[in-house]
């Protein structure tokens, strides 16, 4: 039976790795994965999932006007589908997480979906907010602060490597302009603004 799985976590956990490795499992069993990713995330390439690691495979995007829904299902007619992945699932709106729960209960595809919780001020990103809310299995991916904690926060970082706590939501970036830190160690640097 299919179900709707959302794999979250803080930045720098494993999760573009976690997901490369999902597709890696499926097409060494013959079966047909199809990777989506953010459009707006395109530090390794438009429509590149890439890890830390150094593994990286194509993908299609998605933008805030795409219906999941129905490019899934036109992929699906095309070549039956095994498992649908999605990076960056953050990025989603509240109404594509519901047309992959349409693809999960309609084309009986099973979705892993990976992404960030929250963002640099703490807060839900709408994506995770539905996926948190509609998903049929949470499972955390963990990362480490630098005192040893679980980190389950992020700290978006100046040009200069100092925490700030205001600014857009989105901001593309990776280690140079977040790091992934424990509560403790969050509220510590925003106390210092």
């Amino acid at each position: 039976m299919a179900q709707l799985y959302f794999y979250y976590s803080a930045m720098n956990a494993g999760k573009s790795t976690t997901l490369l490795q999902s597709a890696f499992n499926y097409r060494e069993r013959g079966m047909t994965p199809f990777i989506l990713t953010a459009a707006i995330d395109n530090r390794s390439g438009v429509g590149k999932v890439a890890s830390r690691i150094g593994l990286e495979a194509d993908a299609s995007t998605f933008e805030p006007a795409t219906n999941v829904f129905e490019l899934v299902k036109l992929e699906h007619e095309k070549n039956k589908l095994d498992c649908i992945l999605v990076d960056e699932s953050q990025f989603l709106s509240k109404e594509q997480v519901s047309e992959l729960t349409d693809v999960v209960d309609m084309l009986g595809v099973p979705v892993l979906c990976y992404g960030l919780r929250t963002d640099f001020r703490g807060e839900l990103f709408e994506g995770a907010q539905y996926l948190l809310a509609w998903a049929d299995k949470l499972i955390e991916l963990k990362t480490v602060c630098h005192c040893g904690r679980k980190a389950n926060h992020v700290l978006r970082l100046d040009e200069q490597g100092n925490a700030i706590a205001d600014g857009d939501q989105v901001e593309i970036g990776g280690n140079d302009r977040y790091v992934s830190v424990c509560r403790k160690h969050y509220k510590t640097e925003l106390n210092r603004l």
